[in-house]
């Protein structure tokens, strides 16, 4: 049977169906990390995976959890059909829900920050910043991005898709992108103004003056740190308006390099 070549038909589908078809997008070596078998139940037969992607919509949200009594899940991702009917990623993530929890997602009196875009828990933030994580992060990855892209490109592959489109919604998320070899759609002059102003004598140098614990005068030649200066707002305005696509390569495992160091 040919698959349905965009989210839309896949929603479709009878649940069972597109329930099988949706679980390609996720590693395997994600379940292998967390001990999850490949039907996606505990020993109990409680479902660890759980799909919002009703017939008659064109998204599809997914997380899936190492234990049903987790709070976060390991990975979450929401993708959409874009105007012409190739796949959008609008959010995919994952967590090692191993390592230590950083409440950047909700303020103190539980409300959401969504990632740090809308609100900011500043003390949630300073903690994982100086614990090593990038902007959004709640907890350590599990470091599978490679593993990630080749399981999406097999999935969007089979639906006869030969390109992709994602969000990066963090300045460190596009450079990754770039390093795997998606291009622009929107937000490349963007990119370049950051790279300018970063540059010796650009305009944010002097902005680099330890003024918030996320402007740090060494920020100027580090990924991870020029991340959260512009997650702090020192370009004026929001990281937002960045799209990026990718064509389907037989080995996506293959990455480029990056001009600056992590």
């Amino acid at each position: 049977m040919s698959l349905p070549s965009t989210i839309a038909g896949i929603n479709q589908l009878p649940a069972d169906k597109k329930n099988v078809l949706y679980q390609k997008i996720i590693p395997p070596e994600l379940l292998e990390m967390f001990n999850i078998q490949e039907d996606f139940r505990d020993s109990q037969g409680r479902d660890l995976i759980k799909l919002h992607c009703p017939s008659g919509s064109s998204d599809t949200e997914i997380a899936l959890y190492h234990s049903v009594e987790a709070q976060d899940p390991i990975l979450f991702g929401h993708l959409t059909d874009s105007i012409h009917g190739q796949i959008h990623i609008l959010l995919y993530g994952m967590n090692d829900i191993n390592s230590t929890r950083y409440d950047v997602d909700r303020l103190p009196d539980g409300s959401k920050t969504n990632f740090g875009t809308n609100q900011r828990n500043l003390i949630a933030e300073e903690k994982a910043f100086k614990a090593g994580l990038a902007p959004g992060q709640i907890y350590r990855g599990p470091h599978l991005f490679k593993e990630t892209l080749l399981a999406f490109e097999c999935f969007a592959s089979s639906m006869g898709q030969d390109l992709f489109f994602v969000e990066p919604l963090y300045y460190h998320v596009a450079l990754i992108f770039e390093k795997y070899g998606f291009l622009y759609q929107s937000g490349k002059r963007f990119m370049a103004r950051i790279e300018q102003g970063f540059a010796k004598d650009g305009d944010l140098i002097p902005l680099l003056n330890n003024s918030s614990s996320f402007r740090h005068p060494d920020a100027a030649g580090k990924i991870r740190l020029r991340s959260w200066a512009i997650h702090d707002n020192i370009l004026g305005e929001p990281f937002t308006n960045v799209t990026m696509y990718k064509y389907i390569d037989k080995d996506p495992t293959h990455a480029g390099e990056i001009s600056i160091p992590w």
